[in-house]
C-alpha cells in the first residue's frame, strides 16, 4: 500500500523560452547583469573587481533599452521575465555580453543562448564568432568549440580584470 503523506515531489522546472529582446526587457537586463557579476562572478574575481566591472553599465532600464538599438539582443524569459540574454554584433560577427542570472546558471540558458547567436550569424553568412569573456565563461566556452586567442587585462575603475579574447569557427552540424 502507498503511503502519500510520504511522497516528496520535486519542485516544477521553470519553463525556459528564447526570442528577441524587447524594450520591456531593459530592466530585467540590468539586474540580470548586475546580479551575474555580483554574484555569479563571486569565485573568479575580487569584490573591488565585480564592484568595477557592475559600474560598467547604469542599472536603469535606459541603458538597456540603448544597447538594443546597436545590438541584437536575444533573450531567455522564464514567466515573461528576461533571466537570461545575449547582445550580437552580427555586422562585427561578436558576442559583446552574455549574462544568465545566477541562481540558473549551469542549466544550460547560456549554451543554448550561444547556439541561437551562432545560427544568425550562419544565417548572415558568417564563418566564425569572436567573444571577449570573463573567467566565469571562459572554461565553458572552450567545451563549445571556443578557441583561446589569449588573455587581456582591461581596466574598469582602477581595476584591472582578466578576460580571455576566444574565436570559434562557425559550422552548421555544429549547432
Amino acid at each position: 500500500m502507498l503511503n502519500t503523506d510520504v511522497i516528496e515531489t520535486a519542485p516544477p522546472t521553470p519553463r525556459i523560452t528564447y526570442r528577441a529582446g524587447f524594450a520591456r526587457d531593459a530592466a530585467d537586463q540590468a539586474e540580470v547583469f548586475y546580479h551575474a557579476v555580483m554574484q555569479g562572478a563571486a569565485t573568479h574575481y575580487g569584490v573591488n573587481e565585480r564592484h568595477a566591472w557592475a559600474g560598467v553599465l547604469p542599472r536603469e532600464a535606459s541603458a538597456w533599452a540603448a544597447r538594443q538599438a546597436l545590438y541584437t539582443t536575444l533573450v531567455a524569459s522564464c514567466d515573461g521575465r528576461c533571466v537570461g540574454f545575449l547582445e550580437l554584433d552580427i555586422a562585427a560577427k561578436r558576442i559583446e555580453t552574455l549574462y544568465v542570472w545566477p541562481s540558473l546558471a549551469g542549466r544550460g540558458i547560456g549554451t543554448t543562448l550561444l547556439i541561437h547567436a551562432e545560427r544568425l550569424l550562419l544565417e548572415q553568412g558568417a564563418a566564425r564568432v569572436e567573444i571577449e569573456a570573463s573567467a566565469v565563461l571562459y572554461e565553458r566556452l572552450l567545451r563549445r568549440g571556443f578557441k583561446n586567442l589569449g588573455e587581456q587585462w582591461v581596466e574598469r575603475s582602477g581595476e584591472r580584470l582578466k578576460r580571455y579574447r576566444l574565436v570559434k569557427e562557425l559550422n552548421a552540424v555544429e549547432t
